[in-house]
């Protein structure tokens, strides 16, 4: 009632513009004092995606061609489709605007009361066919206009679906390719870390990290194959510790660079995985996301959740519909996640122990900088230059790679990896894996999440940054390579790095008192 009481000293003015306020702040109030929940509700629809569809439409031979170099072959054709649709979207557009401007002349015409059309008005109806409209009273012009009405209705509703059917075919395709990607399969090696340790000491004898974590008590594969399956792990007692060190040590190096720590999620709308560019294209034909089950209820009313893959698509969606100050570029987060790959390959060699598997930790740098190439790629040097001093330190021998075309993602433009050496891969691409990837994505991933920059500088322009994503450090992966290059077949332990003793309550070694046979 105190808000009622005012009403007689506002004037008419006054009241309409307070009231709402006062009424809407009322049911607030009220709400909160009954325990109702008003925090913001999650969106139910995926950011809208707006894809430069005019620079497909004038070049579809360029990104026709990048499909096939990508080695997404099936969506080659989809430039020119685009093309042929946008052809059919301007001739709906012309025949409604010839239908729009008969109308508004007859509009014209109702409004001035006048009974007959001037001689201009004896034009074409849609199909070609002439009518004599002279003469036509009110009721005649009215009829006409109603029926402009529905014929401009329909064509409306056949541009829409042409609209949106180019919109889905230009999402569908992988993001251009940087001139400093290898065209075709071949790697190109530009560089190496450490030494190689098995050319210094040929006559080191080396063992699997499946075989040195079975007799050391660092790892076992027995117990989680009987609770989930094949490709999960246990890790145990000094690996653990080892595992929760390698993440420090990771962070540390990147937050003395000025990134800042992020907890993402690892539940993600499943729209906002396939925006990042997380599309399958599968080896052997199986999924590359876990999806989760929705009952009944749900099914097609709430959107569809998945388990993030990588922090890159929970750190990306951070942004997602909204609009970021240029004050605050580049922008560097580093989060630590747990991360789900439902594709491991055919079972094998290559999928033995910690080297591909379904669940593991990550730490993950992701930036946005603003829309120009020189500044996302010194981020992109920035992400290189940590993931080569950790592994520096780690004592790994590595190789640096610029990616070819073949080997990219839909997102990224420009990717480097950096292998490690595992003694039990020799006969697996002469021992070397994968630990470490940098990628450069443009404004494939913002113009898809709908994340956009006000340019100050330009007037207040909206923009759509560049992203850039980085492996700071894969737990699996390291910790596999760590155990066996530090294996001292010898004395039967494990050498740890020393910049991670500081994390591992100062232990040097793991293990010792092992007299077995080498293995390979």
């Amino acid at each position: 009632m105190p808000p009622l009481s005012l009403q007689p000293y506002l004037c008419a003015r006054c009241t309409a513009r307070l009231f709402p306020l006062v009424r809407k702040r009322v049911r607030n109030f009220s709400a909160t004092r009954s325990g109702a929940d008003t925090s913001p509700k999650p969106p139910t629809v995926a950011p809208k995606i707006t894809i430069d569809v005019k620079h497909i439409r004038q070049n579809p031979d360029l990104y026709s061609q990048n499909c096939i170099v990508r080695n997404y072959q099936g969506l080659a054709s989809r430039p020119h489709e685009i093309v042929k649709l946008s052809e059919k979207w301007k001739g709906y557009q012309d025949d409604a605007r010839s239908l729009r401007e008969r109308n508004n002349r007859i509009q014209a015409q109702l409004k001035r009361g006048v009974q007959k059309l001037s001689g201009n008005m004896q034009d074409a109806l849609e199909g070609g066919d002439k009518e004599n409209l002279q003469g036509l009273g009110k009721d005649g012009l009215l009829a006409e206009a109603k029926r402009l009405k529905g014929a401009i209705g329909g064509i409306e509703i056949k541009e829409k679906e042409v609209v949106n059917e180019i919109d889905v075919l230009a999402a569908s395709l992988p993001n251009l390719t940087s001139i400093q990607t290898p065209q075709g399969d071949e790697i190109k090696v530009v560089g190496y870390i450490n030494q190689h340790p098995a050319k210094q000491n040929p006559s080191r004898k080396w063992r699997s990290h499946i075989d040195i974590g079975r007799d050391l008590s660092l790892l076992d594969f027995t117990s989680s194959a009987t609770t989930s399956g094949w490709g999960w792990y246990y890790l145990l007692n000094e690996a653990a510790l080892l595992e929760q060190a390698l993440i420090q040590y990771a962070l540390s190096v990147a937050r003395k660079r000025g990134w800042q720590m992020v907890t993402p999620p690892s539940i993600v709308y499943s729209h906002i995985a396939h925006a990042c560019g997380f599309q399958p294209r599968d080896q052997n034909g199986e999924s590359q996301i876990y999806t989760l089950q929705q009952t009944p209820e749900d099914s097609g009313r709430k959107p569809e959740l998945c388990l993030a893959g990588t922090a890159e698509i929970p750190l990306a969606g951070m942004k997602a519909n909204t609009i970021m100050e240029e004050a605050e570029f580049p922008m560097k987060r580093i989060g630590v996640s747990r991360c789900y790959r439902a594709e491991a390959g055919a079972r094998g060699a290559d999928t033995k122990g910690l080297y591909r598997v379904h669940e593991f930790t990550k730490v993950e740098m992701f930036a946005w900088t603003l829309p120009s190439t020189p500044l996302s790629e010194e981020i992109f040097n920035e992400m290189l230059s940590i993931q080569t001093e950790i592994l520096t330190s780690l004592g790994l021998h590595c190789r640096i790679l610029e990616m070819p075309s073949t080997d990219l993602g839909a997102s990224a433009t420009r990717k480097r990896d950096i292998e490690a050496w595992f003694p039990s891969r020799t006969e697996i691409d002469d021992g070397w894996g994968e630990v470490t990837s940098v990628s450069t994505c443009t404004d494939y991933q913002t113009r898809r999440l709908a994340t956009r920059v006000k340019r100050k500088s330009g007037g207040g322009k909206l923009e759509f940054p560049y992203t850039v994503n980085g492996t700071a450090l894969a737990v699996p992966r390291v910790l596999a390579a760590i155990i066996e290059n530090g294996w001292d077949q010898e004395r039967g332990v494990v050498k740890v790095p020393a910049c991670l003793r500081g994390w591992m309550d100062g232990i040097e070694e793991i293990g010792g008192g092992y007299d077995g046979v080498a293995l390979t």
